[in-house]
């Protein structure tokens, strides 16, 4: 199996299944639920609203070469509904990988005015922010640091429709050279590579929420700086950690009382309901710490690319990254906040999973001595599936905001 399972021709565009017509009084067609103004931001997502398969995906995107890119959408690219968006939009994934390209490296940044609405909820290392002129002033600010900036897609997993939302999780690849001044310093001169995974929703042509993972250890190791004394120097430069250094945080919800955590059956066929599948094996593994479980749902070459440029490769190695979280936030507790997938059993399924912990650091570790400090870590993961088994993961993670926490 490829690496990117988006590597196979197109298949026929995927249609989500319309609800039956419900009949109004007289037995006139009353409209759908979806075919009217949805009252609320979040709609939930369900199983029809999963592509099943990789017609409208980053690969179909790629036909046509770049210069057709740079000016449009390729030619024969899939098309769906995409009503109240630009009509130079054709589907999701055009929209996501465009605006980036036009907003990051045409530096038309005020195309965020028409791209994100005013009141755009983002998460990031630093907390809950809302507005989109922060975000015009990050945006400004990375692009100052780096005026050299690329970011290149790596996949965008995606889910939902024009109605409800399109959900979109855009995994990019960062490059840069640190010629101008940045939130953490002077200029370096350093060349500088790093991930970054956001998890958008978008209706009407605006993403008004985004969780967006920088990993800002790995640019802060590249830039030569160290990340702790980095985190240090935030915190006593008066900025908000990623939450209060008094967070509450009572006993792990892994159980209740002094019962034992509740056992989630691992689906035996992960594509039957995927969704089922990710959260019954995180479940297992982190809260139940069935470590033995990761020979069961992770393919024994599984290639593991993880927060601050580490790699892991096999079981093995990343059962061990796994002990080594545990060891340090004894009574670490996982919730899965959200999951959607793409794909279907015979191509394989790709999974966006979004997750948050809370834990007390009470064990020694890479971050140095026990703290006793409560804390909260948030991520995405990013799952290949194929053969029933997990082949490849992308697992990012706050860890700068995880420092600034521990050394506030």
């Amino acid at each position: 199996m490829s690496e990117n399972l988006a590597n196979r021709p197109a298949a026929q565009p995927a249609v989500p299944t319309p609800l039956t017509t419900a009949r109004g009084p007289g037995g006139a067609a009353a409209p759908a639920p979806e075919a009217a103004e949805p009252r609320a931001r979040f709609k939930a997502l369900g199983p029809r609203h999963m592509p099943a398969d990789f017609a409208i995906s980053l690969d179909a995107y790629r036909r046509g070469g770049t210069d057709a890119f740079l000016r449009g959408p390729p030619e024969g690219l899939a098309t769906q509904p995409m009503r109240k968006f630009e009509k130079t939009y054709v589907n999701i994934v055009d929209y996501i990988v465009r605006i980036t390209h036009r907003i990051w490296e045409e530096k038309d940044i005020g195309y965020i005015y028409d791209t994100y609405s005013h009141d755009c909820a983002v998460w990031d290392d630093f907390g809950l922010q809302y507005g989109r002129d922060k975000i015009v002033a990050d945006t400004v600010q990375m692009n100052n640091a780096f005026p050299d900036i690329r970011l290149v897609a790596d996949e965008v997993i995606w889910a939902g429709d024009d109605r409800v939302g399109f959900h979109t999780s855009h995994r990019t690849r960062i490059f840069g050279s640190n010629t101008g001044y940045s939130r953490y310093g002077a200029p370096t001169g350093r060349r500088v590579r790093f991930w970054c995974l956001a998890n958008c929703v978008a209706r009407d042509n605006e993403i008004f929420h985004e969780n967006v993972i920088y990993d800002t250890v790995a640019l802060l190791q590249q830039l030569g700086l160290d990340p702790v004394e980095t985190a240090r120097g935030v915190v006593a430069a008066g900025a908000e950690s990623a939450l209060p250094a008094n967070f509450m945080a009572g006993d792990s919800r892994r159980m209740i009382g002094q019962n034992k955590p509740a056992a989630m059956a691992i689906p035996r066929q992960p594509m039957d309901d995927p969704g089922a599948f990710a959260r019954a094996a995180l479940h297992t593994i982190w809260n139940r710490r069935n470590l033995a479980a990761i020979e069961t749902v992770y393919s024994p070459h599984v290639l593991v690319q993880a927060t601050a440029g580490r790699v892991y490769s096999g079981t093995g190695q990343w059962q061990s990254f796994v002990l080594s979280m545990l060891a340090m936030f004894p009574d670490l507790n996982l919730t899965v906040d959200d999951v959607y997938w793409m794909g279907n059993p015979a191509e394989g399924v790709l999974l966006a999973i979004r997750w948050s912990m809370v834990g007390i650091h009470a064990g020694p570790g890479r971050y140095g001595a026990p703290t006793g400090k409560a804390v909260h870590l948030w991520g995405i993961s990013h799952w290949i599936v194929d053969g029933g088994l997990i082949q490849k993961e992308w697992f990012m993670f706050n860890e700068f905001g995880l420092l600034l926490q521990l050394n506030s």
